[in-house]
């Protein structure tokens, strides 16, 4: 099933405290096509959270347009369309691996879904042979398969994503980037992921959107045009690791500014491109 586009347009939102109006998000625009994969990147609290809260309809902005698919994120929501994972799994600890993948099916009031279905995206995840098994008996990185499988339940058209493997030690976040990019292939939902993890973005991502401090605003819109399937290789490759530069130059707070007006001059007349070996797979 193809992605849906997800279009935020003029969007501002502000937040009170203590009578007063904080802003947060400052209208800022950003169009993610059906099947992309989009990043985000800013600083702590600059309000790429409340992007991904208005993407889900648990906030409203205050002005500005929503749309996913061309409807309002409340009706996309609750058919089903959009899958979600955080940085904590939040699984049930008295689910078995398959029941807690079950669960959306029983929030939505659908049909309990047939066991080949469920058992396809434990094997998807790689969790084949867990299908019985608590969380509690689950490693840490097993738990945030488990949590990619459910959000995928539904086949969602939209994906959305807030640091979901920021709790994970290097070696095993660099595992489940993999995984997560097989995944995210074989599916091809609509992904929107929030990460502080430059290098994270820029393996995942078919762009990478850096963000001002609060109130967000688009700093700069990197296209990253690594070929696909990307393997382990691509981080030791030179070109990979000058688009990681690039982009810490511009959440530099001392280079942020004359960063990002440069960046917006490459961009009229190049985007970020690989040599034709970078990024393959044997």
């Amino acid at each position: 099933m193809q992605g849906l586009p997800l279009q935020f347009t003029n969007v501002s939102k502000a937040f009170s405290i203590k009578g007063k109006a904080l802003p947060v998000i400052d209208n800022l625009s950003l169009d993610c096509p059906a099947g992309s994969f989009t990043a985000l990147l800013g600083p702590s609290g600059c309000g790429k959270s409340t992007l991904l809260r208005l993407a889900l309809a648990l906030e409203s902005e205050d002005s500005g347009s929503l749309r996913i698919g061309g409807d309002s994120p409340r009706s996309i929501c609750r058919s089903g369309a959009v899958g979600v994972a955080f940085q904590d799994a939040a699984l049930l600890p008295w689910r078995s691996v398959e029941s807690n993948i079950r669960l959306p099916f029983e929030v939505l009031g659908r049909k309990r879904p047939d066991a080949a279905k469920i058992n396809g995206l434990i094997e998807l995840v790689g969790l084949k042979g867990f299908e019985k098994a608590r969380p509690g008996e689950l490693s840490g990185g097993m738990r945030q398969r488990v949590a990619i499988a459910r959000s995928l339940a539904t086949e969602p058209r939209v994906l959305l994503m807030d640091e979901p493997f920021g709790a994970l030690d290097l070696i095993l976040r660099r595992q489940m980037n993999l995984e997560l990019q097989r995944i995210w292939s074989a599916k091809r939902p609509t992904t929107l992921l929030i990460t502080h993890g430059i290098d994270e973005a820029v393996y995942l991502a078919d762009r990478v959107i850096v963000l001002s401090p609060r109130p967000a605003r688009v700093l700069a819109d990197i296209p990253v045009s690594f070929s696909r399937p990307r393997g382990a290789e691509l981080l030791r490759d030179p070109a990979f690791h000058h688009v990681c530069d690039r982009i810490a130059a511009l959440l530099d707070p001392e280079t942020s500014a004359a960063s990002a007006a440069a960046e917006t001059a490459a961009l009229e007349t190049s985007s970020v491109t690989a040599p034709a070996k970078t990024g393959t797979t044997a």
